[in-house]
């Protein structure tokens, strides 16, 4: 899916038009965009600095009570926003990346059925990306929120796989936590990532946030 492509932006144009406050509740994410977050914090800097952090971003009711079921998409951009006010630039995209990684792990080992974790390695990296990047469409609440997701895979041996999300909610400069996602996920059951490039970005003023990945065949 050319990111130049005018049908892409036709694909999209709705997500892009303002709403009143009033339009729809608040979209719902997965947890653990909290939970693996607050992890990586806690593993990072320690457990006293994850409680500051969860504390100015006004969720410190986590604390200890981590939450279970899908939860408010502003949570997650109140913490990623304390992340970048309370470290410096580096450190809050390594703590991101470190969050998104572990989600990815999360998702692989709980929400991918045993027998895919073990077939989609197996086929040919351009068979196994398409299956994945469909099976990533169908629960992209879980990462996107309000945003729209869309992907695409492009070539067989070496393919590149295309992810957009229009008007991303948890965006962040470079998207960090999105990178580490996708890249642990197709790393692990697609092929080898040679390069992982995010080319457009909401939190940057673009329309959409575009990541590409380039995979090899698993040896």
């Amino acid at each position: 899916m050319p990111t130049s492509d005018r049908g892409l932006t036709r694909l999209f144009a709705d997500a892009e038009r303002p709403e009143t406050p009033l339009a729809r509740p608040p979209a719902r994410i997965g947890p653990n965009a909290i939970i693996q977050t607050g992890q990586a914090l806690s593993a990072l800097y320690g457990p006293g600095a994850a409680r500051l952090i969860f504390e100015a971003a006004g969720l410190g009711r986590y604390i200890g009570v981590l939450p279970t079921t899908m939860i408010d998409e502003r949570e997650p951009v109140a913490l990623f926003a304390a992340i970048q006010a309370t470290l410096p630039a580096a450190e809050a995209d390594r703590v991101l990346a470190e969050a998104g990684h572990r989600t990815g792990h999360y998702i692989m080992e709980n929400r991918i059925p045993p027998l895919a974790r073990q077939i989609l390695p197996k086929l040919p990296p351009g068979l196994s990306s398409r299956l994945l990047v469909s099976a990533i469409a169908r629960h992209a609440w879980t990462f996107a929120g309000s945003g729209r997701f869309e992907g695409r895979v492009t070539g067989w041996k070496r393919p590149v796989v295309t992810l957009v999300i229009a008007a991303n909610p948890l965006a962040t400069a470079g998207c960090p936590w999105h990178g580490a996602v996708f890249q642990r996920l197709f790393a692990s059951l697609c092929g080898n990532v040679g390069s992982v490039r995010h080319s457009q970005c909401c939190a940057r003023g673009d329309g959409f946030c575009v990541t590409q990945l380039s995979l090899a065949p698993i040896p």
